[in-house]
């Protein structure tokens, strides 16, 4: 599981200055991780939120949401994405109902947009896309 960002200051940092890319399922949000904060050092760290608001419905409904994005996170991110980075994953009307494999095209697809597919993760994504038809 990856380190969550959980205080308000992060994820206003990230959509003021972070990039953004839209798909149909989600919204990607990215931005490095400020060099102030203690990183230990480890450069292959990031740090992952997750937002699903009221205009999606039921507390139920955004409890789904927010229950598919972290594990499209859980499953992707630490293989597909640039280290160094926090992400913000904000869910969509088509978040809750959108099958699985169509809601990881649209992940990939955002992360390519970002240019944040870490080198060298070809074969993981040709796998994904693969096992998704």
């Amino acid at each position: 599981m990856l380190p969550r960002l959980k205080q308000r200051g992060d994820f206003v940092r990230l959509n003021r200055r972070g990039k953004r890319a839209a798909a149909v399922g989600l919204v990607v949000q990215v931005d490095p991780i400020p060099a102030g904060l203690d990183r230990k050092g480890d450069d292959s760290q990031m740090r992952v939120g997750f937002t699903a608001t009221k205009k999606l419905g039921s507390a139920v409904v955004r409890n789904r949401v927010k229950r598919r994005l972290r594990a499209l996170a859980d499953e992707m991110l630490p293989v597909l994405a640039r280290p160094g980075h926090d992400f913000v994953l904000i869910g969509r009307h088509a978040t809750a109902t959108r099958d699985f494999a169509a809601l990881r095209r649209d992940f990939i697809e955002a992360l390519k947009r970002l240019k944040m597919v870490r080198d060298g993760a070809d074969n993981d994504l040709r796998q994904w896309l693969a096992s998704d038809q």
